[in-house]
């Protein structure tokens, strides 16, 4: 058994800042990553960090952008505290690091990308997410009471509850979080983690669709694990897909980052109308919502798989040096964006919903804390605002570890002993094929039925198959000994669930959320809860 004060899930720039907080007051941290220590959603973030910086700027129109975007469901309060607390959160990179892009005469480079007002995302090129991470792992690496493990995969939370329903003799007292389940994928051996506090910071889900510029680590664990362990869930059907990702033949999808856009690209049909005025009178500058819908729409009413990005007026001399990941990357596809129209779909990239917390990212279990994509605090609403993400992440990691050191300061270790993880009578599998078959199935489902425009008719279908599969998993969970793959796939099996409920339950269509059988808006608004047991 392995004992810890505070273990954190995931090592993208939430968990890495939090840990770094919480380990700078002597505690002793363990950060668990299932791939390496570099595998995150944060590697991947192109734009940048939205936040007020610029003399041209002020926190009312950073406010009231994040308003707009999030279409009626955004948590004022939330709001005003995480812009507010914004220009602390660029200060905090810049200390752990991170060298933001300069202008020639000095000055940060600002982008601005869809919805906002204003240039305010810095960036550091396009690849800013790499840079963060860069920064918080070399951090890391320097703190004498952080433990990373990689290739680890957390299971379950360990709970008084989960104790007390698989007989095991536990003190009287409220539910609380005492540790935690890990698969070692290298050993394949699952180790048993006490803690007196739980991180989540598992990132997003994109995975659960066939098409997503999400990384292969993105399956939802985190929201999952939550669930399982009686914590509501909020907001799961306001899942939004990013407007341009870049099309090829397979199921890769680079992301083209918004700001491109934001630097004056044009989308274009097949036949090379500029068609986004006819959609918002904010053309290419749209929110992601907006955008991704009229993309869709186009390609369904021409019956064409892609349309076009078109930056080809900025020359190539310029874009190389503003956009260079992004440059290779097309160049590598036979693409010169300097002279080339850009082939883009949507394609599945951020969650608005997840585990429910406060502002200082606590939860309604004891112990239990969510950062990141994986929470809920109420920032986004039905939509997330551009670059708002990153500037959420590090916020909430600096509130949430202000909270853990408090709540470490007064906790009363229970003692309770942690039993080791029954296996019971699993057995080693030799039908692989059943777990690449339900994968499939499932990521194919949620693309069909659950995607940009929906129906009743296509999520009660998805629903259906979703039950199948629910089935399924848990039937051969309970057979075989545990794995990466069935892990992961169980964890989506559920986040999928948790959307198509969400979605079924929402009669209306805002944000994200957009069906045609309910085209209008609720004349008032309201969060979708889920809880095991109900709606609330």
């Amino acid at each position: 058994m392995k004992r810890y004060d505070v273990i954190v899930v995931g090592s993208g720039v939430a968990g890495l800042s939090f840990a770094l907080k919480v380990a700078s007051q002597g505690y002793q941290v363990a950060i668990l990553t299932k791939k390496t220590r570099a595998e995150s959603n944060t590697n991947y973030a192109q734009g940048g960090i939205a936040s007020v910086t610029s003399s041209t700027d002020d926190f009312n129109l950073h406010i009231q952008d994040t308003f707009r975007a999030g279409d009626g469901l955004c948590h004022e309060d939330v709001v005003r505290a995480i812009v507010g607390d914004g220009p602390d959160a660029i200060q905090e990179l810049i200390r752990v690091g991170v060298s933001f892009s300069q202008l020639d005469d000095g000055r940060v480079s600002l982008h601005r990308e869809g919805g906002h007002s204003k240039r305010r995302i810095l960036h550091v090129h396009d690849i800013t997410g790499k840079a963060i991470e860069e920064a918080f792992l070399s951090a890391v690496a320097a703190a004498p009471n952080i433990d990373l493990h990689e290739h680890y995969m957390a299971i379950d939370l360990i709970t008084r509850q989960r104790l007390l329903r698989r007989g095991h003799q536990v003190p009287p007292g409220h539910d609380q979080v005492l540790g935690l389940y890990a698969l070692d994928t290298i050993n394949n051996v699952v180790e048993t983690f006490c803690a007196s506090a739980v991180m989540l910071a598992t990132g997003g889900i994109g995975q659960v669709y066939q098409y997503t510029t999400n990384p292969d680590i993105a399956t939802g664990d985190g929201i999952a694990m939550a669930w399982r362990a009686g914590v509501p869930i909020r907001n799961m059907e306001f899942v939004q897909f990013h407007p341009t990702a870049l099309y090829t033949h397979t199921n890769e999808r680079f992301l083209i980052s918004e700001a491109v856009r934001g630097e004056g690209a044009i989308l274009r049909n097949l036949d090379g109308e500029a068609f986004m005025k006819r959609y918002d009178e904010r053309g290419e500058l749209a929110s992601r919502d907006i955008v991704a819908r009229a993309i869709d729409s186009e390609m369904k009413t021409k019956g064409v798989s892609h349309v076009w990005l078109d930056i080809t007026h900025k020359g190539e001399d310029i874009l190389r040096e503003r956009f260079p990941s992004i440059f290779e990357n097309c160049l590598q596809h036979g693409i010169n964006i300097g002279k080339d129209y850009i082939p883009v779909v949507p394609a599945a990239h951020y969650l608005c919903g997840g585990i429910v917390t406060d502002l200082d990212a606590g939860t309604s279990l004891c112990g239990l804390y969510a950062c990141g994509e994986a929470a809920c605090t109420g920032l986004h609403g039905a939509n997330r605002l551009a670059s708002n993400s990153l500037l959420e992440a590090v916020v909430l990691a600096n509130r949430g570890s202000r909270a853990v050191v408090d709540f470490l300061k007064d906790y009363s270790d229970p003692r309770i002993p942690l039993p080791e993880w029954e296996a019971g009578v699993a057995q080693s599998s030799d039908e692989k094929v059943v777990l690449l078959h339900n994968w499939d199935e499932l990521k194919r489902t949620m693309w069909d039925y659950v995607g940009i425009v929906r129906t009743n008719k296509r999520l009660a279908r998805a629903q259906t198959r979703i039950k199948n599969l629910s089935h399924e998993i848990q039937e051969y969970y309970w057979k075989v000994n545990v794995d990466e793959q069935m892990l992961e796939l169980r964890n989506m099996i559920r986040v999928a669930d948790l959307i198509v409920q969400s979605a079924l339950y929402r009669h209306e269509s805002r944000g994200l959320h957009y069906t045609l059988d309910f085209p209008d808006k609720w004349d008032f608004a309201h969060d979708t809860t889920l809880r095991r047991g109900g709606v609330f």
